[in-house]
């Protein structure tokens, strides 16, 4: 199995058009494509699926009313500015939340969201090389990384499934595979 992203997931500049044009279905796409992304963040942060159809219904409404204002100059990758605004809008209300601290709020403010975003376009970059790695990888490897790391198969499965005499011989395998997806990820 591949990792391939959604095919619902429009352009950038689809996005901004559409919503300068009333079109529905590129606020559909909008919220199909990137709310998983939004409801695992909130959902590791001690949040559950109503919060984070909240916070993406809100994150969205700063999306549309910044676009629609006609002063919205996306700087970032769409993916990258709504998840942003989505960890403030949740930081914030758990900061509420959590009545005993008042200025964390406040700080929250002051945190530059061009930083957050710099930060998650990174792990985006580091994301598409690590795919490009693993890709250039070959057979067995690739599929033995994926079996183990992605989809958490055993050692056990990993070794009956691709005919190894013992476990052993399966984790020498994972690891020299390991030690050329590091060389790959790692060459400038």
């Amino acid at each position: 199995m591949s990792i391939k992203l959604s095919s619902s997931v429009p352009t950038d500049r689809e996005v901004v058009l559409g919503i300068l044009n009333n079109s529905e279905e590129a606020l559909n796409k909008l919220y199909a494509g990137y709310f998983p992304m939004v409801l695992q963040f909130i959902l590791n942060n001690n949040g559950d699926e109503d919060d984070a159809k909240d916070v993406y219904q809100e994150a969205i409404i700063v999306l549309y009313n910044k676009i629609k204002s006609g002063n919205f100059e996306l700087s970032s990758k769409l993916k990258t500015y709504l998840y942003s605004v989505s960890r403030r809008i949740w930081l914030k209300k758990l900061t509420q939340q959590s009545k005993k601290t008042n200025n964390i709020a406040d700080f929250e403010d002051v945190l530059a969201i061009d930083e957050d975003v710099e930060q998650h376009e990174q792990k985006d970059m580091q994301f598409d090389k690590m795919k490009v790695a693993l890709e250039s990888l070959g057979e067995p490897c690739k599929t033995i990384i994926q079996d183990f790391y992605i989809h958490n198969l055993s050692m056990q499965d990993i070794c009956e499934k691709f005919g190894y005499t013992n476990t052993d011989n399966a984790k020498t395998q994972k690891y020299k595979c390991l030690q050329r997806l590091k060389k790959l990820f790692f060459q400038p």
